[in-house]
């Protein structure tokens, strides 16, 4: 066999093998099989499933490896409610979206609406009508023309939210109020079923207080007697029950 004869052949064996690759390639990519059929979603609390795939672009019934795992993330990461995620395939149908969460300490009254802040003060999600969510509302405080990816410039509120960081997930979800109702004043309200005033009074000693406040909220269910308030302004708290 000539060496032109060898050359053809190899060429004619290369497009073969080629066109076979084109042609799996291709099967995997569109073959009805390996469709969208299920997005597997992990560590998503407070933002929808609905919000999380509108903000992603994906869609039910789009082939999945059409899907870039790398957009998805940059998409999902250019929500500032989103710290982390991690996007992979799991064939022959799933999508699995893992979420990290920048966590909503606080909601806030403002001059439209409402805004969730992060721990830093940072305005995370903004919205019209007052959802149900189990973090304080911040009230009393003046907060105008921030949107979201802005500061809250506001010392109070910044020394509330100091002050809520310290708690633990548990204690912070049974408090539905931090008010301020004066210049140097503050209290906060339970959403327990013994719902109780918390007089924080001047917003010093935040650590201490914030210690205090959580051993009274795990104290408070198991508690057989009404308390009408708990005062935490003295370095020894008093506690006030109910008549």
């Amino acid at each position: 066999m000539t060496k032109s004869k060898r050359s053809t052949k190899r060429l004619k064996h290369g497009l073969i093998f080629l066109l076979i690759t084109a042609f799996l390639i291709g099967l995997f990519v569109y073959v009805p099989f390996f469709t969208l059929r299920e997005v597997k979603l992990v560590g998503a609390t407070y933002i929808s499933r609905e919000d999380i795939l509108k903000i992603a672009n994906i869609y039910y019934g789009e082939p999945l490896f059409e899907l870039e795992t790398d957009e998805v993330t940059k998409r999902l990461l250019n929500d500032l409610r989103i710290e982390e995620v991690t996007v992979k395939r799991e064939l022959p149908f799933t999508l699995e979206v893992n979420i990290k969460e920048r966590i909503p300490v606080a909601t806030v009254n403002c001059d439209y609406g409402y805004l969730d802040l992060d721990r830093n003060g940072k305005v995370i999600d903004s919205y019209k009508t007052l959802k149900i969510m189990q973090i304080p509302m911040i009230t009393g405080a003046l907060v105008k023309d921030l949107y979201i990816g802005d500061d809250v410039k506001d010392e109070m509120v910044k020394k509330i939210l100091f002050f809520l960081q310290q708690m633990n997930e548990t204690s912070l979800n049974k408090i539905s109020e931090i008010a301020i109702v004066g210049p140097e004043y503050v209290v906060a309200y339970t959403n327990t079923s013994k719902a109780v005033q918390i007089r924080l009074g001047k917003l010093e000693r935040l650590e201490d207080k914030a210690r205090l406040t959580e051993d009274f909220l795990q104290d408070l269910e198991l508690n057989p007697h009404r308390v009408e308030y708990v005062d935490f302004n003295y370095t020894a708290p008093f506690i006030k029950l109910a008549p």
